[in-house]
C-alpha cells in the first residue's frame, strides 16, 4: 500500500518573506546613513541638543548653518533626507537587480522621482531603483553579442544614460506624484490611529509576523520609510518603536529564565543579553516557536509599549538598528526619554507576567530541547519539518547535492545578514577553531546576498528553503536555536570526518559496522517502483522488514521528501525520516534498491535509492563510504554491473571511509 506524502503548507509565507526581504535589502545596507542623519538631526536642528546647550550663551551661527534653520537655507539635515537617503536606497535596489549598471540607472531614476515629489521619496526610491536595474538589464540582453568590437563602451554608457534619463522623466511626472499622494495618505492613516488610540492594535499583526521572520520586512520595508517621513516633519516618529522596542522580548526571555524548563531555561539568561543589549531580536523566536501560545505574551507586551508611547507622545529621530536598548536611546528624541523608558519597562513587565502565567499553567510534564520542540510543533501544525538529516550527518545536516570531500567555507545566513547570522557565526566559528580547524572560514551574510560558492550553509529552519534556492550545491544545516544548537557540534564532527585538519583516523582493527547495518536481505537488485513515492515505500518496507524501524517511519520519509528533495546527484537518492520520527527508529539500518531502468525523482534520474534510519553515529562510517562511492564513476559502474547483493555490499565496503 502506497503512503501518500503529507501536504506541505507555508508557500505563501515564503513568498511574502521573499518580497519583504527584497524591500528591506534596499534599506538595511544603508542603515548607517540613516543613523548619521538621525544624529545630525538630533545635534543641529533648531530644537536639537547643541542648540539647547548653546542657548545659555547664545546659539552660534554655525549650528544654524549646518541645521539649515534661521537665516540659513540648505545645511546638511534637509538635503540628506531629501536626496542622500533616497538615492542610496534607489542605487542599492538597482544593484540588487543588475549590479553596478543597475545601481547607476536606479540612482538616476530615483533623482527624477525626488524632483517630482514634495515629500522624502523612500517608497518612490524602492520602486524606481529596482525598475532602473530591471530596464537596463533587459536592454543589455537585447543587443548582447551584437555590438561590434570597439563600440562596447559607447553603447554601454549611452544606453545607461538614455535609460536613466527616460526613467527620471517618468519618475518626475508619474512615480513621484503618485507616491507623494500615497505617503500623505499613509501619514493620515497613522495620525488617525494615534488620534483614536488604535495604534497599539498593530501589535496583533506585528508580533506574530516577527516570529515568522517578517521582522525586517516590516521594520525596514514599511515602518522606516513612513517613520522617516514623519520624523522629517515633526522631529520624531513613534513608528520606529512599533517593531524595534526590545521590551516584549526581554519580558518573554526573563519569564522563560525563571519559569521555563530544560534547555530553554538554561539558555534564556544568555539570550537576554544578546537580545536586550545586542539588539538581535531573532534570538527569542525559537522560544515562541517552541510554545506558540507565548505569542499572546508578545502581543500584550507590544501593545503596552505602543500605548505608553502614544500617551507620552514619544518617538525616535531615526531607526534603531539593531533593536538594542543602546541604539534606542541613541535615537530617542529630546523630551521622549521618559516615555521611551516607560514603554520598554511596561512592555517587558506585561510580557513577563503573561508569559509567566502561561508557563506556570502549562500542563506539559516535560520539555525537550528547543530543536526537538520546534520539530514537534511543526509536525503538529502540519508545516514542513526541515530539521532532518543528510548523507554527511544524519542527525542534523541535510544536503541538496553531492557532499563535497572537504568543508573549508561556511556561511551563516539570516534574513538581514547582521543579526542572528552574526551571532550564530560567532558561536560556530569558536567551536570550529577550538576543535583545531583554523583553516575553515565562517562568515555571515543576508540570504539575498548568498552566492553558490560555499561548502556549507547554516540558517534557521524557517529560512532554509530560501537559502537552498540561492546555494543549491552546498550542504544545508537548519538550526532552531542560535545560542546552543546541537547542530554546531555535528558540523564540527562532519569537518573532522571529511578530512579537515585534526581529523581523527580510525583505529587499526576497528570493527566494520557496514555488514550489520546493511543486511543482504535489505539489498534489492531490481526494484519494482516506478515513481519516487513508490521507491520511498519500497526502501522503507525493507527497513521495517529488517527490524530497524517501525511502520510510521515510512510516512516520516515522505514528509522529509516533501520538505526538501533527497536526490543527491549521480543517480542517487537517500530517503530518510524527519527528526521528529526518531522514536520510530529501533536501531540503525540501511536499505539499497537498484533501478536498472531508472526512475524519475522530481525531474532527476535515479538508479539507486538508499533508505536510511540513523539511531546514533555508528552508521556514519558506511555513509561516508556511500558518499565516496557515488563521487567516483568507476565505483558507480561496479554497482551497476553487480549481479548479487554480496557484490553491492562489497563495493560499499571496499572504499575507505
Amino acid at each position: 500500500m502506497s503512503i501518500s506524502p503529507p501536504e506541505v503548507r507555508g508557500g505563501t509565507r515564503v513568498r511574502v518573506q521573499r518580497i519583504g526581504t527584497f524591500l528591506s535589502s534596499m534599506v538595511m545596507p544603508n542603515i548607517g546613513a540613516f543613523i548619521a542623519w538621525g544624529l545630525l538631526t538630533a545635534l543641529f536642528i533648531e530644537k536639537g541638543w547643541i542648540t539647547s546647550l548653546t542657548d545659555r550663551w547664545g546659539a552660534d551661527s554655525w549650528v544654524a548653518e549646518i541645521g539649515g534653520w534661521g537665516d540659513y537655507d540648505g545645511g546638511i539635515v534637509g538635503p540628506a533626507i531629501t536626496y542622500l537617503l533616497p538615492i542610496l536606497i534607489g542605487a542599492t535596489g538597482g544593484r540588487i537587480v543588475y549590479d553596478t549598471r543597475g545601481a547607476v540607472v536606479g540612482a538616476i531614476a530615483t533623482m527624477g522621482v525626488i524632483a517630482g515629489s514634495d515629500v522624502p521619496m523612500f517608497m518612490g526610491a524602492m520602486i524606481a531603483g529596482p525598475l532602473g536595474g530591471w530596464l537596463i538589464k533587459r536592454l543589455d540582453a537585447l543587443w548582447e553579442g551584437r555590438i561590434r568590437p570597439g563600440f562596447e563602451m559607447l553603447v554601454n554608457n549611452f544606453s545607461a544614460g538614455i535609460a536613466g534619463a527616460a526613467l527620471a522623466i517618468a519618475g518626475f511626472f508619474g512615480i513621484g506624484p503618485v507616491v507623494s499622494a500615497f505617503s500623505r495618505l499613509a501619514g493620515n492613516v497613522v495620525d488617525f490611529l494615534v488620534d483614536q488610540s488604535l495604534l497599539p492594535l498593530t501589535s496583533i499583526f506585528i508580533e506574530p509576523a516577527k516570529v515568522l521572520f517578517l521582522n525586517n520586512a516590516i521594520n525596514h520595508g514599511i515602518l522606516t520609510p513612513l517613520g522617516t517621513n514623519q520624523a522629517s516633519e515633526t522631529g520624531k516618529s513613534i513608528l520606529f518603536l512599533l517593531e524595534a522596542n526590545p521590551g516584549p522580548g526581554l519580558g518573554l526571555l526573563l519569564a522563560v529564565a525563571v519559569f521555563g524548563r530544560g534547555a530553554a531555561k538554561t539558555t534564556a539568561p544568555g539570550a537576554v543579553i544578546i537580545h536586550f543589549l545586542g539588539g538581535i531580536h531573532e534570538i527569542y523566536f525559537p522560544y515562541v516557536l517552541m510554545k506558540p501560545k507565548l505569542i499572546a505574551a508578545m502581543i500584550a507586551g507590544g501593545m503596552t509599549g505602543v500605548f505608553i508611547n502614544v500617551v507620552f507622545g514619544s518617538g525616535l529621530r531615526a531607526p534603531a538598528a539593531p533593536g538594542s536598548i543602546i541604539a534606542v536611546y541613541a535615537q530617542t528624541a529630546s523630551g521622549s526619554y521618559p516615555g521611551v523608558t516607560l514603554s520598554v519597562l511596561g512592555a517587558a513587565t506585561v510580557a513577563f507576567l503573561v508569559a509567566a502565567l502561561l508557563l506556570r499553567t502549562d500542563r506539559a510534564a516535560a520539555e525537550g530541547d528547543l530543536a526537538e520542540a520546534t520539530a514537534a510543533m511543526e509536525q503538529l501544525k502540519g508545516k514542513r519539518s526541515v530539521a532532518a538529516a543528510a548523507l554527511a550527518s544524519m542527525s542534523g545536516p541535510q544536503t541538496t547535492s553531492t557532499v563535497p570531500v572537504t568543508i573549508s567555507s561556511i556561511v551563516f545566513a539570516c534574513d538581514a545578514g547582521m543579526g542572528s547570522s552574526a551571532m550564530g557565526a560567532s558561536v560556530l566559528r569558536k567551536k570550529i577553531r577550538d576543535a583545531g580547524f583554523a583553516e575553515v572560514t565562517v562568515v555571515n551574510k543576508a540570504i539575498a546576498n548568498l552566492t553558490d560558492g560555499y561548502d556549507l550553509v547554516v540558517t534557521h529552519t524557517d529560512l532554509a528553503e530560501r537559502a537552498r534556492e540561492r546555494t543549491p550545491s552546498a550542504i544545508h544545516v537548519p538550526v532552531a536555536n542560535f545560542m546552543n544548537s546541537p547542530e554546531y557540534d555535528e558540523i564540527v564532527a562532519m569537518i573532522a570526518r571529511d578530512g579537515g585538519a585534526g581529523a581523527a583516523e580510525p583505529e587499526p582493527g576497528e570493527p566494520e559496522s557496514g555488514g550489520e547495518q546493511l543486511a543482504l536481505d535489505s539489498i534489492v537488485l531490481s526494484g519494482s517502483a516506478r515513481t519516487s513515492a513508490d521507491a520511498i515505500d519500497e526502501a522503507g518496507r525493507l527497513l521495517v522488514a529488517s527490524g530497524a524501524v517501525d511502520t510510521p517511519y515510512i510516512a516520516a520519509m515522505h514528509e522529509r521528501e516533501q520538505s526538501v528533495s533527497t536526490f543527491m546527484g549521480n543517480g542517487l537518492a537517500i530517503p530518510h525520516g524527519t527528526h521528529a520520527a526518531k522514536d520510530s527508529i529501533r536501531r540503525t539500518g540501511i536499505s539499497v534498491v537498484r533501478y536498472p531502468e531508472g526512475i524519475d525523482w522530481n525531474g532527476s534520474p535515479v538508479e539507486f535509492v538508499i533508505g536510511i534510519a540513523g539511531a546514533g553515529d555508528d552508521h556514519l562510517q558506511l555513509l561516508s563510504r556511500i558518499a565516496r562511492v557515488f563521487t567516483a564513476e568507476d565505483q558507480v559502474a561496479r554497482l551497476r554491473a553487480a549481479r548479487t547483493p554480496e557484490q553491492i555490499r562489497e563495493v560499499l565496503a571496499a572504499v575507505p571511509a
